[in-house]
């Protein structure tokens, strides 16, 4: 019940939250680690980590207008590969930022980072975990998956994609290896 609580809330506050570039914007949201998102070790679950990346995902759709094409056509949003890494657990009632940003797209596919990210004593920033996410819209319809550029347009966004760093080039090619393998 408590990820639908967060998923309610997040929808309302987002429609009246400053409106975002997807392109070029870092969606940054703010939560606190409930008893509901620990394991039996005590710190935040691995998996609760990849559904809070699902709301930043979602912030970046309402806030950047993408999601009106998204139910407009009724396109699925489809994670296809993930790869995350973890610097520090999360403890019971630590408040942590998510940070989610676009970094590159291909035809048919996004790839995006997140951060978890807490405060030292001090201030300084904390980063609890980083994570990629290929991604994708499919079309149910049409049994396959939503042009990039046909998404783009249909929000008023006219760009080309970033040029992937070495890091998504990597994690590319990590998840095409897989793939292979299957």
């Amino acid at each position: 019940m408590n990820l639908w609580l967060r998923l309610i809330s997040l929808i309302v506050v987002s429609f009246f939250r400053p409106r975002i570039d997807p392109v070029r914007n870092v969606s940054r949201l703010k939560f606190r680690v409930w008893l509901h998102d620990l394991d039996t070790s005590l710190h935040m679950n691995n998996g609760r980590y990849w559904t809070l990346m699902d709301l930043g995902r979602t912030d970046i759709m309402i806030r950047s207008g993408l999601w009106r094409p998204v139910l407009r056509h009724g396109w699925v949003p489809v994670v296809s590969a993930g790869q995350i890494r973890f610097r520090r657990e999360m403890r019971l009632f630590q408040v942590f930022g998510l940070e989610t940003r676009i970094l590159t797209w291909s035809e048919t596919h996004v790839v995006i980072e997140h951060r978890l990210v807490s405060r030292a004593r001090d201030g300084s920033p904390i980063l609890n975990a980083i994570a990629l996410v290929r991604a994708g819209l499919y079309d149910r319809a049409l049994k396959g998956y939503v042009p990039m550029a046909k998404l783009l347009s249909e929000a008023g966004i006219v760009t080309q994609p970033p040029d992937a760093g070495p890091e998504v080039k990597a994690f590319l090619h990590a998840e095409e290896t897989l793939k292979r393998a299957a």
